[in-house]
């Protein structure tokens, strides 16, 4: 029977133990910090609600209401008539535990622990020997155990000590800096089902910044691709400033920060070894979405374990368990394409991001915007909304060059790649989103 270990307990680690355990695969989740959650907007799509059958428990906010603030506080509403649609806006830890507890429910064996070393055997080929501190009887300095295992799902974050053991390489990573803000009734109301989005240079060089709402505050934070420890809190500081009309009688009763990775790692399969959610890059660029990738790769990592291994009886190969990163690639690496080149034309400078926020008014953007980011499908278009939409990138980007002192990209080469990542919109290659 093959034994598999899934490190971490987040949404792709758990989403991916539920899958083996109900293929009847002896499966081990390992979750150091039960109550703790990574920083982050906390938004997952429509899709994902029906696709991973989650309760409407976890989901604090039903937002309908987006509302994009440009660097001159020029002010976008962007709405969902349609009332059964929705964002939902989760705390991750409650998202994250009811996720795990359902995969603990359905045969996963659940350990209180942290993953020191793994052995990997001859050439990382396995069997793999997991040293780990049990803290489930509440000791502070845990247990010291191990367990033998023929398969590792690594689901451990940027951090990931799995991706450490395969060698899988680096990443570069972002920095997500949020402070959670508990508001006043009156407004908290305002926030009832809007969610706002700043960008500008004072709030983030090469991302944006965001107000999100939850249960009883809201989660107010930013992004950063640059590590420095002073820009990050200058940054805070910025989208505080910004949203202080509403924020000034709020109390700070979180402060969290964590790496966001930029891009998937040079190997995320070696042996019988696999990388999962952040742990193998998967957070989308221009909206930082990975909460729903994370889930899907995970439960994409497990189904092919499953098929593999015959529901349990075979050990699966190295190359058994490259189909699932061919399946994943082929199935969302147009995705994560367009969404870096859309980044590149739009959050170089703040002019650019002033056309962006401009180009966002326009009703067909915001219907190609939100089917694509609540459903994750194919969004077709007819051909006067291609002409629209290719009119209006382009003269976003002849703007952002001709108005900003701070040029990135000549004109020819911006408005190349701009095409490029019109005729991928077209295609339907886009289905990215909303920062969660």
């Amino acid at each position: 029977m093959v034994r598999v270990a899934v490190v971490g307990g987040g949404p792709s680690g758990s989403c991916a133990a539920e899958v083996l355990a109900k293929a009847g695969i002896k499966t081990w989740i390992f979750e150091r910090k039960l109550n703790n959650a990574k920083p982050c907007g906390g938004a997952i799509p429509l899709c994902m609600v029906e696709e991973f059958d989650l309760p409407e428990s976890i989901i604090d906010r039903k937002v309908r209401n987006m509302k994009m603030i440009s660097p001159s506080n020029r002010e976008v509403d962007i709405n969902l008539d349609n009332k059964d649609e929705y964002i939902g806006m989760c705390r991750r830890e409650v998202m994250d535990a009811y996720l795990r507890e359902r995969a603990a429910g359905c045969g996963a064996q659940l350990i209180n622990g942290l993953v020191t070393k793994i052995d990997t055997g001859d050439k990382r080929q396995g069997p793999y020997t997991l040293h780990y501190s049990d803290y489930s009887e509440g000791e502070s300095t845990g247990t010291a155990c191990t367990i033998e295992v023929d398969v590792i799902i690594g689901a451990d974050g940027a951090n990931s000590r799995v991706a450490k053991a395969m060698d899988a390489g680096d990443y570069n990573v972002a920095i997500a800096f949020q402070e959670r803000i508990k508001l006043p009734a009156e407004e908290m109301k305002y926030y009832e089902n809007l969610a706002e989005m700043y960008v500008g240079t004072d709030v983030s060089p090469d991302f944006y910044a965001w107000v999100f709402p939850k249960y009883d505050h809201v989660a107010v934070g930013t992004g950063t691709m640059q590590q420095n420890q002073s820009l990050i809190k200058s940054l805070q500081r910025g989208i505080r400033e910004r949203a202080k009309k509403r924020l000034l009688n709020g109390e700070v009763i979180k402060v969290e920060a964590h790496p966001i990775p930029e891009h998937p790692r040079p190997r995320r399969v070696v042996g019988r070894m696999a990388l999962v959610g952040d742990a193998a890059g998967y957070v989308t660029k221009s909206s930082g979405e990975g909460i729903y990738f994370a889930a899907k790769s995970g439960r994409m990592c497990a189904e092919e374990i499953v098929q593999a291994s015959l529901a349990g009886s075979r050990i699966p190969s190295e190359k058994d368990l490259k189909q699932y990163l061919k399946k994943w690639d082929r199935k969302y690496g147009a995705t994560y394409k367009v969404l870096e080149l859309l980044q590149n034309i739009f959050y170089r400078n703040d002019a650019a991001r002033e056309a962006f926020v401009e180009m966002c008014d326009d009703k067909d953007v915001q219907r190609l915007t939100f089917d694509s980011y609540l459903y994750k499908r194919v969004v077709m278009m007819n051909p006067w909304q291609q002409l629209k939409l290719t009119f209006l990138t382009i003269g976003a980007v002849l703007r952002g060059n001709a108005l900003a002192p701070n040029i990135y990209l000549p004109v020819d080469s911006a408005v190349r790649t701009d095409l490029e990542a019109t005729e991928m919109l077209r295609t339907g290659a886009i289905k990215g989103g909303i920062k969660s």
